[in-house]
């Protein structure tokens, strides 16, 4: 029989307050079961009896260490390839030539940013895009970023392995050409998608390494988690890491509407940088 484990107001706001610090996450009473859930599972591990003893071993000599796979426990990682098809139609369709038409012959460099990439499907299914533009794209110097808080969701994104249920979402003319089915039944992503992506983890609200700047960047379904502060600092840093007319896409739910003035909307969820 497994232990129920009560989660006191004291020990949710701390847990809350420590998330919240440490990636922009706002959690609310609307997720207290989640946390609950999430976290439950943790103490079982660690045997102990109670969020109060979880709360010692945060606060204790290896609390960077626990830091570390709380944050991963909570982050969700709800994603699918081709999550939101009009983006990468809008990609395909409108971004690359236009960038294509733009690119003299000396500058034949192509950077995109998948900022909150998960367990890799939204790098993945950029790259099976851009590899459709074969002869258009040809000696192009072209790579993909791809950023999550999540360590090991960034590790299952690097090894490129994915259920075959999840690749029932790639189009069936991508998936007949760049993806290949092992003898157990997953599906893994070919050479031609694994070698223009680099998977980093990074957490958004810390300082950014990368230089840039970059055509198009990928912020899907990321800023939703934030309150407006986070969400205008977000924003205004992809301006700063874009080029000056570079896109930026974001969630169906998410908008920069009221947070900053440095994007024309141009698409469904799709921003240019203007300012």
């Amino acid at each position: 029989m497994q232990q129920d484990f009560a989660l006191r107001d004291g020990d949710f706001r701390k847990i809350s307050s420590l998330v919240m610090e440490a990636t922009g996450i706002v959690i609310d009473d609307r997720k207290r079961a989640f946390i609950h859930a999430r976290l439950g599972r943790r103490l079982r591990a660690l045997g102990l009896a109670n969020f109060g003893e979880y709360r010692q071993v945060l606060d204790g000599p290896d609390g960077d260490t626990e830091r570390h796979v709380l944050l991963n426990a909570i982050t969700t990682n709800h994603t699918s390839f081709f999550r939101e098809p009009h983006h990468f139609e809008y990609l395909a369709k409108t971004v690359v030539p236009a960038i294509i038409r733009n690119k003299t012959e000396s500058k034949r460099r192509l950077r995109i940013w998948s900022a909150g990439c998960s367990t890799g499907e939204e790098a993945y299914s950029l790259a099976m895009t851009l590899a459709d533009f074969q002869l258009p794209l040809a000696n192009w110097d072209i790579k993909i970023l791809a950023t999550d808080l999540d360590s090991s969701a960034i590790a299952h994104a690097t090894a490129g392995l994915y259920d075959a249920e999840r690749a029932q979402s790639i189009p069936p003319q991508f998936r007949q050409r760049y993806v290949t089915v092992q003898p157990d039944g997953r599906t893994s992503m070919n050479t031609v998608l694994r070698s223009p992506i680099t998977f980093k983890p990074l957490n958004l609200l810390n300082d950014w390494p990368m230089r840039g700047p970059f055509d198009i960047i990928f912020c899907c379904n990321v800023a939703v988690y934030f309150d407006k502060p986070a969400q205008r600092r977000l924003f205004d840093r992809c301006a700063d890491m874009l080029k000056p007319d570079g896109w930026l896409v974001v969630g169906h739910a998410e908008s920069l509407q009221n947070l900053t003035d440095r994007f024309d909307l141009v698409g469904r969820t799709v921003y240019r940088r203007t300012k």
